[in-house]
């Protein structure tokens, strides 16, 4: 691979710039991000009040146009006649890449349809930083926020829970600790690490099993990455049932059924159906 970099003196094509930002720690601000905003003749952004906070870091003094999600489709013809009239316009977001759980799909849909040119200024993003530091497979899915619904979120998890990938999730604390039981429910013996406050000065990473989730005692500020492993096939796991599984049978058993259970553990165990049906309708015949 070739690498080049831009001569500071030399225009820039005019188009949509696609700008990341950091998405904590401020001096992860690539050059070329500061270069190109600073040459655009408009940035659009989410929050004009945390905007500035960036652009007065690094001395940017170009002209901000609010763009969120309640006047993103108002401001879609303003900002293609600037384009069309050859203005460089850049989109950055409050912290990340655009367009990626945030405001821009809709303008960047009309610069396709305008044959307006489109550029990417790569930079940091939370869902790339959260599986590089998970250690699990690289192959990952990128789900975005969880829906409001619960009814959705439960239809969309028993989807999510097929794909031999890693999962990656943003959710608020209070929703998470909402949805331990779905994710004990559909992702029942893998790993996760939940990411709070990536880069900043209080940025957490906390790894568990699922199986042993337990919800924040108080909800931590900001909202969380969460990456969920791969399934894990252990080859060398015991063909019988394990104290450990036993413990969540005895948890599960009041709460779910036979078939349920027996579907949830064997899904990741190589322990056979018929050896958790049994135990299984041992325990109701005790009780």
């Amino acid at each position: 691979m070739i690498l080049y970099s831009q001569d500071k003196n030399k225009q820039i094509k005019k188009g949509l710039y696609i700008v990341s930002t950091p998405i904590g720690n401020l001096d992860d601000f690539t050059f070329r991000a500061v270069e190109i905003l600073k040459k655009s003749d408009y940035i659009l952004c989410e929050d004009t009040r945390i905007s500035k906070n960036l652009l007065n870091k690094y001395s940017i003094n170009t002209k901000l146009i609010s763009n969120h999600k309640f006047n993103e489709k108002k401001n879609l013809s303003k900002i293609l006649a600037m384009l069309k009239s050859e203005k460089v316009v850049s989109l950055i977001s409050d912290a990340g890449t655009p367009s990626i759980s945030d405001p821009g799909s809709k303008l960047i849909n009309e610069c396709v349809i305008n044959k307006i040119d489109i550029y990417p200024i790569p930079g940091p993003s939370a869902v790339s930083s959260a599986v590089s530091v998970s250690g699990f497979s690289e192959k990952f899915f990128f789900y975005g926020f969880f829906p409001e619904k619960e009814k959705n979120i439960h239809n969309d998890l028993n989807i999510l829970s097929k794909i031999e990938a890693s999962i990656v999730f943003f959710i608020s604390p209070k929703k998470f600790n909402r949805s331990i039981f779905l994710l004990k429910k559909f992702f029942f013996g893998r790993k996760i690490l939940i990411c709070r406050e990536i880069s900043k000065f209080y940025e957490e990473y906390i790894r568990s099993d699922i199986n042993s989730l337990e919800p924040f005692s108080s909800n931590p500020r900001g909202e969380l990455t969460i990456v969920i492993s791969e399934v894990l096939n252990n080859k060398k796991v015991s063909q019988k049932l394990e104290e450990s599984d036993k413990k969540n049978i005895k948890k599960m058993i009041k709460k779910l059924s036979i078939k349920d259970i027996t579907d949830l553990i064997s899904q990741n165990k190589d322990i056979s159906k018929k050896e958790i049906y049994n135990y299984c309708l041992k325990l109701k015949n005790e009780v």
